[in-house]
C-alpha cells in the first residue's frame, strides 16, 4: 500500500454564477463580531460566503479547469449558494478526513462536496444530503494486460489499484484483493499510465471522463461494471438540520426545473430518468 502523501490545505475560487453577491440586506446576522454568519436562517462559519471542502481532483464532480474549480458537485452547490445570497468558496482537503468530518467539526468548512458515497458508517460522524447522484464503480484495465474482468486481476497475477479511502478501495478489499493505494483520481490513472498497476477499480462516472480522451481510450477498456447500489451525498456537521434542508431544496428545486438535467449532462453525459438519484431523504 503506498504511504498517503502530505498534502497542504488549499482554498480556491469556484466559478460560480454567485461570485458578485452579496448578503441580502435583513436576511443576515452577525455572530458577535467572529465573522460568522447566519443567513436565512443557515449559520456559516465566515460571512459572505459558502464554504466547500473538497478533494481535487475528481472529474468530473471536481477539478481545476483553466485555473478554476469546476464540476458537476461545483454547480450543484452553486445552487445552495444562490439561494442564500452568498458565493461558494471551496477548500482542498485530504480525503480521509471526510469520512470523520473533521473539517466539518473544526468549522472549516460549512460543507463537504467530494463524490462521496452515503454509507451507514459515515452517517456516524456527519449527516448527509438527499442523494444526488447514483453511481458505479468500474474496472478499468490497460489493453496491453490481458485482463478481462476483476477475477482475472488476481487469475494472471496482475496488480490492481484503487484511491485510498474511497468505497472503490473497499469494495476490492471485500473481494480479497491487496490494491495499491493512490492518493487522487488522476495519480490512479498515473499508475495505469506508468505500469505501477495493469487494472483499477474507481468510480465509473470517473472513467467516463477519461475515456473522452482519445489518448486513454486507445489504452485502457472497461472490462467490467460493479453495480454497487451507491449513492452520493454532501456531507454537513452533524445536527447542522438548516443547512442540510437547505441543500436539500436546491436539489428538489433544480430536478423539479430542468437545472438537474442540464448540469447531468453538461459534466457526466446522456441524461435518462433513472439517471438521477432517488429522491428518498437519506437518514442521519
Amino acid at each position: 500500500m503506498n504511504t498517503l502523501l502530505a498534502r497542504r490545505t488549499r482554498v480556491l475560487a469556484a466559478t460560480t454564477a454567485t461570485a458578485g453577491l452579496l448578503l441580502v440586506a435583513g436576511c443576515s446576522s452577525s455572530d458577535g463580531g467572529s465573522g460568522k454568519t447566519t443567513v436565512k436562517g443557515v449559520h456559516l462559519v465566515k460571512a459572505g460566503q459558502l464554504t466547500t471542502c473538497t478533494h481535487l481532483p475528481y472529474p468530473p464532480f471536481q477539478s481545476e479547469i483553466d485555473g478554476k474549480v469546476q464540476g458537476f458537485d461545483v454547480s450543484l452547490i452553486d445552487l445552495v449558494a444562490k439561494n442564500l445570497g452568498v458565493k461558494q468558496q471551496i477548500v482542498d482537503t485530504p480525503f480521509e478526513n471526510f469520512k470523520t468530518g473533521a473539517f466539518l467539526n473544526s468549522g472549516q468548512c460549512d460543507l463537504a462536496a467530494a463524490g462521496m458515497t452515503i454509507t451507514a458508517e459515515r452517517k456516524k460522524n456527519v449527516d448527509f444530503s438527499d442523494p444526488y447522484f447514483d453511481a458505479t464503480q468500474a474496472v478499468l484495465v490497460d489493453k496491453k494486460s490481458g485482463i478481462n474482468s476483476l477475477a482475472d486481476v488476481k487469475a494472471k497475477g496482475k496488480k490492481l489499484g484503487a484511491q485510498a479511502q474511497t468505497t472503490g478501495e473497499d469494495y476490492a478489499k471485500s473481494k480479497g484483493y491487496d490494491p495499491i493505494s493512490f492518493e487522487s483520481s488522476d495519480a490512479v490513472l498515473n499508475g495505469l499510465r506508468t505500469g505501477q498497476v495493469q487494472a483499477v477499480v474507481i468510480d465509473y462516472p470517473v472513467v467516463q471522463g477519461w475515456l473522452k480522451d482519445k489518448a486513454n481510450a486507445d489504452a485502457f477498456k472497461v472490462v467490467d461494471n460493479l453495480n454497487t447500489g451507491e449513492q452520493y451525498g454532501f456531507t454537513v456537521k452533524k445536527g447542522n438540520a438548516e443547512l442540510r434542508a437547505a441543500i436539500n431544496k436546491a436539489l428538489a428545486d433544480a430536478k423539479a426545473d430542468g437545472t438537474y438535467k442540464k448540469l447531468y449532462e453538461q459534466w457526466i453525459g446522456p441524461y435518462t430518468a433513472s439517471a438521477s438519484a432517488s429522491t428518498s431523504p437519506s437518514a442521519s
